[in-house]
């Protein structure tokens, strides 16, 4: 852990700089751009019946959109206020009245004719829902119904047949970190949670690369960095606010690269409202944009890593910080070898990117003093995503970028609710504070909770999903499947499938604040849904996380309650206690300030947490840099140098890759069906002109895109997508993706694979029912 503090907050430059500017014409008038000042006065719109509470909660509490960490309207990179579309799309969740009973209680199948956007804005879930087998409407039930329901369950079966899932919706540290203790006290370890699905090959490779498990650097770092590099993120889109920490990084002379498949408009140019020289005239943000196949980081990042070892036979230390790698990394000879072996023929079809490129990109680095590596789920959510970010992990090592100002590693975290989540020992590998593989760390917590833990290793959600599909004698068989938020129906590959799975469940209970589809299904005894409270209403305020490890508290904030609807936290807590009324003194976990005072003993990192009681309190646990100086908390405290093998990218003949995109969305909740960055819907398919050209596909065309595992009916939208590769709207094309396909070391679902792209009156004008089996063999088979 470091040793310096962070500085807070600093001012951006008073004075304009026209040479970013996109252009002259005010308010990037007839450029496809995002209307804030039309979608700012839409939202407020919506929230004319909640006013003065909408505005305390912008004001007062803390983000629930993105992991910036905005407290209010500040946050501790740049002086002045944010406020960005996400955080304020996301804030009709918290004024929204109570569904109408009428509405609530219609026939199921009225309510399954709705979309998820449509059930949404139904409003919030007053009090306990209960509907059992062969029952065609949810009927009221009394709290003690429904967790005397739940509770009766789970005494009856083997705590291995119930799991647990937390979805980011907004959920504090404390809700994840009683979730953890209740799921262990009650005897399972099946805990999953959405972070984990996003970001948890970034936690594997960092803890193997350098021995942490977390952005090792602060947003303040990207201001003034040579080189700030966002690989497989689209920040712009995702987590708003960022662009302006862009455009600070830009005026202190800072070149930006994005590194993706697509040539994503948001990243090259923005309008950032709140500052006025870019409302009026736009800012170019990115200097240079490096498109590689999906799936070609690695053999990108062996390129790149040849070209310095070549650099460094011809003049030594010219790309490699010789003085860093030897005082603070082991693998430097096995990593040169293997890199060494590579041939760039192999490299640049790996990549899509000539020798050329890799060489610019890499003299780029060499040349830079300092450099930050930015990345989200485009490196993580790929089957080999703990390789991606090792190797970025690599680049760091070698140039010593890491542990100082201006330099480091940070996964982007996409919600504000995440970064805890792991830390708290919501997953199936943690505990708070540590891992579940530790004796050392499994003795602590069962010292300080006092009941010992189930020793059997827990199921990540996907296969919790698969165990429900598993015959009634197994042991694992899943019968009780407990869900705070989450939509699986909209988040996991293979619909169908999921479908399937969920319907197949005994009893599932939806803890939400919302309805959604996955609500509606049937389960084969009892679905239950119970209504939760957000961050602003829960009794004694909140914690969360950010990306930067900056521990906010956010307060209770005075408004309108709505019916019965609880703490997330007290009911995990009134949950156990009537599971196992013998160990309710073993729980604790009475108040959210006992909560947090727990946290600081069971999380060593935490340990300041117990001290935030009011607006505005933060504190950064690990200080600003993590492997300060170089000095990484592994067993020698060097980091490790590894050497990565190129991916089978698994792309046969005449078929694309094809990866899913978000787009004006917060997880899978869609806030419009077009995106304002490139004018696609959500049916658009991006694709390369060439690529359209060579399939005699027209703009706005309908085709089919399939293969073995599904299909999705879609238009042809041209787009500087990467020729050989598509791009789809998530979850639209989750029908395509691979059910039971999982990163080696992290567990990640992947969501990318290979497709046929076909017009539609083809695909549709066989009425074989084998035609897309043949079709798809066909091609697999064919030679070059």
């Amino acid at each position: 852990m470091g040793k310096t503090k962070h500085t807070g907050p600093i001012k951006l430059p008073a004075k304009p700089d026209p040479k970013l500017w996109v252009s002259k014409v005010p308010f990037g008038l007839g450029k496809i751009k995002p209307q804030h000042i039309r979608e700012t006065a839409k939202i407020a719109w919506q929230n004319r019946d909640n006013l003065p509470y909408a505005y305390r909660i912008l004001t007062q509490g803390v983000c629930d959109g993105c992991a910036l960490g905005v407290s209010g309207l500040y946050d501790q990179t740049l002086a002045g206020p944010h406020l960005c579309t996400t955080r304020l799309n996301v804030l009709r969740l918290n004024t929204m009245p109570a569904i109408r009973e009428e509405l609530l209680h219609a026939d199921i199948d009225e309510l399954s004719r709705m979309s998820s956007t449509e059930l949404r804005q139904l409003g919030r879930i007053p009090y306990p829902l209960i509907r059992r087998h062969g029952e065609r409407k949810f009927s009221r039930a009394t709290w003690d119904e429904a967790l005397d329901t739940i509770a009766g369950k789970m005494r009856t079966i083997d705590p291995k047949q119930m799991a647990f899932y937390l979805t980011a919706r907004g959920i504090t540290n404390e809700s994840y970190y009683v979730a953890a203790k209740v799921a262990r006290l009650l005897g399972t370890n099946n805990i999953d949670n959405a972070s984990r699905i996003c970001h948890s090959p970034s936690k594997t490779a960092l803890k193997r690369s350098v021995g942490v498990g977390a952005s090792t650097c602060n947003y303040k770092d990207w201001i003034g960095t040579d080189v700030l590099v966002f690989w497989g993120s689209v920040a712009a889109n995702n987590q708003p606010v960022s662009t302006k920490y862009m455009y600070a990084a830009k005026r202190k002379g800072t070149k930006i690269i994005v590194i993706n498949p697509y040539y994503e408009p948001s990243m090259e140019q923005y309008w950032i409202p709140s500052i006025p020289e870019s409302a009026l005239f736009g800012t170019k943000l990115a200097d240079d944009v490096y498109q590689v196949n999906i799936g070609g980081d690695i053999g990108f990042m062996n390129g790149v890593m040849k070209v310095w070892f070549e650099m460094e036979e011809r003049e030594p230390g010219s790309a490699i910080d010789h003085a860093f790698v030897q005082a603070h990394t082991n693998g430097l000879e096995q990593l040169r070898a293997h890199v060494a072996q590579q041939d760039w023929t192999t490299l640049t079809q790996s990549s899509g990117l000539t020798r050329e490129r890799m060489r610019e990109f890499a003299e780029l680095l060499a040349r830079a003093k300092s450099a930050v590596f930015v990345w989200s789920m485009g490196l993580t959510q790929h089957r080999f995503g703990t390789d991606n970010i090792s190797q970025v992990a690599n680049l760091a090592l070698l140039r010593g970028f890491l542990g100082r100002e201006h330099c480091g590693l940070m996964p982007i975290r996409g919600h504000s609710g995440v970064q805890g989540s792991g830390e708290m020992g919501a997953d199936p590998f943690s505990l708070p504070g540590g891992e579940i593989a530790s004796a050392a760390d499994r003795a602590r917590i069962e010292q300080l909770w006092g009941f010992e833990l189930p020793s059997w290793q827990g199921d990540i959600v996907g296969v919790t999903l698969e165990n429900a599909l598993l015959p009634e004698e197994q042991e694992r068989k899943l019968r009780m499947f407990y869900t705070s938020g989450g939509n699986f129906l909209e988040t996991m590959p293979d619909p169908a499938f999921v479908r399937e799975a969920l319907t197949s469940i005994d009893v599932r209970v939806h803890q939400d604040i919302i309805l959604n589809t996955s609500t509606l299904l049937d389960a084969r005894e009892a679905v239950v849904v119970l209504p939760a409270m957000t961050r602003y209403e829960q009794p004694g305020g909140g914690t969360s996380t950010s990306t930067e490890r900056m521990v906010y508290f956010s307060p209770e904030i005075a408004g309108p309650r709505i019916g019965e609807a609880r703490a997330e936290w007290a009911i995990y807590v009134d949950l156990a206690h009537r599971v196992k009324p013998d160990a309710a003194e073993q729980l604790g976990c009475g108040s959210a300030e006992a909560i947090r005072a727990e946290i600081a003993l069971a999380a060593p990192s935490y340990n300041g947490i117990g001290h935030l009681r009011e607006r505005g309190d933060v504190f950064q646990y690990g200080g600003a840099w993590l492997c300060e100086d170089g000095v990484c908390p592994t067993p020698d405290g060097r980091g490790a140098l590894l050497p990565i093998e190129l991916p089978e990218l698994r792309k046969p003949e005449g078929h694309f890759a094809v990866t899913t995109r978000r787009g004006k969305q917060f997880n899978s909740m869609i806030y419009s069906d077009i995106d304002p960055f490139n004018e696609a819907d959500r049916y658009d398919v991006l694709i390369h002109n060439d690529d359209a050209s060579a399939l005699s596909l027209n703009e706005g065309e309908a085709i089919v895109i399939y293969n073995s595992y599904g299909s999705m009916h879609g238009r042809v939208k041209h787009a500087e997508v990467k020729p050989g590769n598509i791009e789809v709207h998530w979850p639209e094309g989750n029908s395509l993706i691979p059910k039971g396909v999982y990163e080696q070391y992290a567990g990640i679902p992947e969501y990318n694979t290979a497709v046929i792209v076909e017009k539609a009156e083809t695909y549709h004008a066989h009425k074989d029912t084998r035609y897309v089996e043949r079709r798809i063999q066909e091609l697999e088979t064919e030679v070059e």
